[in-house]
């Protein structure tokens, strides 16, 4: 009697839920008093990113590449703040954590594509102040208000092109196991190791984003910084290295904030707990946006200075 080997059945069912669940934060019992402290973060994001904009939009002594710059990262700043905390708060006041498939794939694209933007923001700032410093006297021929704007356009297409194509990826899974998101919105990484078929492409394109996104930035601004320390060090007088390495501490104050916590995270990932992570990503993405107009606003003579006209102008009018 022949023996026959039989191989067990495979299931190829493809299981597309109609909807996920989003974790939060678990267990901690200052979770309620984290969620109202995003909501005051939120709303002062919202009125200084407004501010600045409306403030260089109105100055026509603002109207230069590096304040097209600036309301750059402002509008990057307050869209990606409400790409993300609205939800936070939606998941605190109504209890609803519960989110359709089409909407987690549309939230995880607009909340990567705008916090890709804060970064490229962060680079572009980088370039327009290596130019100033390395490159002064070429600095405005350079630097114009059509290229700046060519190049923020070009960097919003490029972004959207590779956050479409991550997020496409996604499609292709079957969610046949868990659909429990750990993390505070529908995070790439924890929704695509939910699923049960094979993910190596998206993790694939995981490392590809974190790659174009985090570190290459930050590779191009410690180089521009490099550049601009070895620029500084040519100059002769003390007073002269002081003035020019003052007009850069607002953007080395920005990258700081922006680019260390998210690093930490990123390369201690496998020894923090969710929540820590959950914390510090959600943190790292909401208290930057609320300072970064804060600090480019009294740390910039020239965005004090518009103020102290505004403020002027209005008081004259009110006498009158």
């Amino acid at each position: 009697m022949s023996s026959q080997t039989t191989t067990p059945p495979v299931n190829n069912t493809f299981v597309r839920p109609q909807m996920f669940y989003i974790s939060g934060l678990h267990d901690i019992p200052f979770a309620n008093c984290f969620y109202i402290f995003m909501f005051i973060v939120y709303i002062c994001t919202v009125f200084s990113n407004v501010f600045v904009i409306l403030l260089i939009c109105f100055d026509p002594s603002l109207h230069n590449p590096k304040y097209i710059a600036v309301s750059h990262l402002a509008a990057s700043d307050l869209c990606t703040s409400t790409a993300v905390i609205p939800k936070l708060i939606e998941m605190f006041f109504f209890n609803s954590s519960f989110v359709t498939y089409e909407a987690c794939l549309a939230g995880m694209f607009f909340v990567h594509f705008f916090n890709s933007m804060q970064s490229i923001s962060l680079v572009i700032l980088a370039y327009d102040r290596f130019l100033a410093i390395c490159l002064p006297l070429r600095y405005h021929s350079i630097n114009t208000n059509d290229r700046m704007t060519l190049i923020i356009f070009s960097v919003w297409l490029f972004s959207a092109v590779i956050l479409s194509v991550m997020v496409l990826l996604i499609t292709r899974l079957s969610f046949c196991k868990s659909t429990v998101i750990n993390s505070y919105f529908c995070d790439h990484g924890p929704v695509f190791r939910l699923a049960c078929n094979d993910f190596y492409p998206n993790y694939v394109m995981a490392f590809v984003t974190i790659a174009l996104f985090l570190f290459a930035p930050l590779a191009f601004i410690l180089f521009t910084y490099v550049a601009i320390v070895l620029t500084l060090l040519k100059i002769a007088t003390m007073e002269e290295r002081q003035k020019a390495l003052k007009t850069c501490t607002s953007h080395i104050l920005l990258v700081t904030m922006a680019y260390f916590p998210l690093a930490v995270t990123y390369v201690a990932a496998q020894f923090v707990s969710s929540n820590a992570r959950i914390l510090n990503n959600s943190l790292s993405t909401a208290i930057p946006s609320m300072m970064n107009p804060i600090i480019y606003t009294l740390k910039t003579e020239e965005m004090m200075d518009s103020i102290k006209k505004t403020v002027q102008k209005i008081t004259r009018q009110e006498w009158e």
